[in-house]
Parts: C-alpha cells; structure tokens; sequence
C-alpha cells in the first residue's frame, strides 16, 4: 500500500499545503494588515475616529467572518474561475483562503494595535509626528510581538482552511486525507495526513513564537 507513489503524492500534498497556507497569509496580509489600521484609526478612540468609516468596515468584516469556511469557498467558485480560469486545486483555493483570512487578520491587527500604551502614542504626537508617522515608527513597532503572535495563528488558522478546503477540489494534505481516509476507508493514509498537519501547524507556531520572543523587548 505504500507505494513510491503514494509516498510521492503525500510528499506532494505537503508542499501543496505550505504553498497555499503561506501564500494565503502573505496576500491576506497585504490587505489585512491596512484595513486593521484603519479599524484602529478610524475608531471613536482611535487617531483619526470615522464612525460612519469604521461601521462600514467593522460590518463588512463581521459578515465574512460569520460565513463558514466550506460555504464561502463554494460562493466565491464564479470569483475564483474569473481569476484563476478554475475552481479548484492549491492555486485556485489561494483565492477563497485569502478573502476568508482578509477580516481575520484585519481583526488580529486591530487587537494587537489596541493593546499599544496611549501615552507612548501620545508623547510621539505631542513631538509633532503625524498620524502616519505614528503609525508606521509607533504602533507598529510597539506591537511587533503581538502581531507576530497573531500572524503565527493566523497562518495555523489559514492552514486549518486548506486541509477543509479538500473536501471540493482543493489540493494538499486535505483532499489526500478524504479521498483516501474517507472515500476509500484507508485509515493508515488518512492517520498520516493528520499527522503531517498538526506537525506543520507545531511548525509554523515555533517559529512564530521564537521571532516573537526574538522581538519582545520586555525579554531583552
């Protein structure tokens, strides 16, 4: 049973996964990370507040976070045959995984924003800096560690995404894992599948908490 090609299509599925985990967080952070600032700016508390800007977002991303994953990969099908000219496999399932992790990560940055110290913020806007100023050389270096942290589940989260997204054409460890665990009721490749994905996901949190570490500089 298991056969160099068994063993190649697993190895396959591995570097499937990595690719579409780490390409989804990466593009779901060129757009996730802006629109977390501007829910932080645009806040009745924050440095610029914009109630009618910050509703309209906070609504937004509250709406695509309720939408479980499975639905919304199959709603966004026309979406992503428009962009990619198909539906499925580990490139076409970047695009659902990526509009999935947008308000996500949106989120995860708002909260690590809020927890920055308002009389640091204060003190650099008291010295003249400039909203923008404050937050490129202020917020977000402050909360470097917290956003690595986020960023580390973000990707655990994004990569939970891939493995459901097997279940309607989408490649890596999750589709291996239900074509041959549960259509086929072959429980050992099924039992592999899993493990490789709580290893990667082991993985990617080490990392992410050692460069957090790395940059807290409470631990300096």
């Amino acid at each position: 049973m298991w056969s160099k090609e068994v063993i190649d299509m697993i190895i396959t599925g591995v570097w499937e996964t990595v690719y579409m985990t780490l390409v989804s967080t990466l593009v779901g952070y060129i757009f996730g990370l802006p629109l977390g600032i501007l829910l932080n700016v645009s806040d009745k508390e924050g440095l610029k507040p914009n109630a009618p800007l910050y509703k309209v977002m906070d609504v937004i991303a509250n709406i695509f976070r309720s939408i479980p994953f499975l639905i919304l990969l199959i709603l966004l099908i026309p979406f992503t045959r428009f962009l990619v000219g198909k539906s499925y496999g580990t490139t076409a399932t970047i695009v659902p995984l990526t509009i999935a992790a947008i308000p996500f990560i949106g989120r995860m940055v708002e909260s690590s924003l809020n927890e920055v110290d308002a009389g640091v913020i204060e003190a650099a806007r008291s010295m003249g800096a400039s909203n923008l100023r404050v937050v490129i050389k202020v917020m977000l270096v402050e909360a470097r560690t917290s956003l690595i942290s986020g960023a580390t589940i973000a990707t655990g989260t994004i990569l939970g995404y891939s493995a459901m997204a097997g279940a309607v054409g989408g490649g890596g460890l999750g589709a291996i894992a239900i074509r041959y665990g549960y259509n086929r009721w072959q429980f050992d490749i099924m039992t592999v599948t899993v493990i490789l994905l709580v290893l990667l996901v082991q993985i990617f949190q080490s990392v992410g908490m050692l460069i957090a570490n790395r940059l807290d500089k409470r631990k300096v």
